[in-house]
């Protein structure tokens, strides 16, 4: 290893664990010692990240206000440094932070609300991919339809919460009146259409077909024909398929397929 390199591992010790091994490379002053020097080096970098928290989870510090959000964020920034290039994803595990920590794991909702919110910014920072549109089903012959499975937008992601965060989430975000935290169990789709975010609310017979439309290879889950069995499960037969086919012209007119997959490809 170099000297710039262990002098840069040094550095980069003191910034993670406080490790006072780079004191030997820096010059102090009179006016301004060592100590000093490397504090705000420190400070600074600590306060980058809690920046990076806020601008993450603005609704949560809203919420928990400036004070108690600073002490919040500096509790999570001393438990988990930085892995990423990206300053952006740091904040991966707030959620998880906040539904372990004592203190705040008595207000389950702070917890939901950082999951909620992580789940928008991914949604909005998701890759773009360009949605189909009813037109790519127009030449599929009706013995095909059985086989075929769908690929989702990049932005989707399904969240199910406890409590009525995203109703919160909407209040605070506009400026409206505050509901109180309440029970409301659910699970929302959340998805990116060029620049705006949407979310809904999903049926559990949605979510379940959701789900398995998700969860396969190539970006492609169960297929249409196992969609409707999966429906048969809450529906009877014939309702089962127009169901599905209900489900299938909502998901192509709110831009959550970018493909379709016909098995015999495969």
């Amino acid at each position: 290893m170099s000297r710039l390199s262990k002098i840069q591992d040094a550095f980069q010790r003191f910034l993670l664990t406080g490790d006072s091994t780079i004191s030997s490379h820096v010059v102090g002053t009179q006016r301004v010692p060592v100590e000093t020097r490397l504090g705000i080096y420190g400070d600074g970098y600590r306060s980058r990240l809690i920046e990076a928290l806020q601008n993450s989870f603005p609704v949560l510090a809203e919420l928990l206000g400036e004070a108690d959000f600073q002490a919040m964020a500096a509790g999570y920034v001393n438990a988990h440094e930085s892995t990423f290039f990206n300053i952006r994803w740091y904040g991966d595990r707030l959620a998880d932070f906040l539904a372990g920590d004592p203190e705040y794991s008595r207000a389950p909702i702070l917890a939901e609300m950082a999951r909620w919110e992580w789940a928008m910014a991914g949604a909005f920072d998701a890759a773009d991919a360009e949605p189909i549109d009813i037109g790519a089903f127009a030449a599929i012959a009706p013995e095909d339809w059985a086989g075929l499975q769908f690929e989702w937008s990049p932005s989707v992601q399904v969240v199910g919460v406890e409590w009525n965060v995203p109703q919160l989430w909407k209040a605070v975000t506009e400026g409206g009146d505050r509901p109180e935290p309440a029970v409301a169990p659910a699970r929302y789709l959340i998805w990116r259409r060029e620049l705006q975010i949407y979310f809904r609310a999903l049926s559990d017979e949605e979510a379940s077909v959701v789900a398995a439309a998700r969860d396969g290879h190539r970006g492609a889950g169960h297929s249409f024909g196992e969609l409707c069995v999966l429906l048969c499960e809450h529906l009877d037969e014939s309702e089962a398929s127009q169901h599905a086919a209900g489900f299938l012209r909502g998901w192509v007119e709110s831009g959550l397929l970018v493909g379709v997959v016909s098995q015999r490809e495969d």
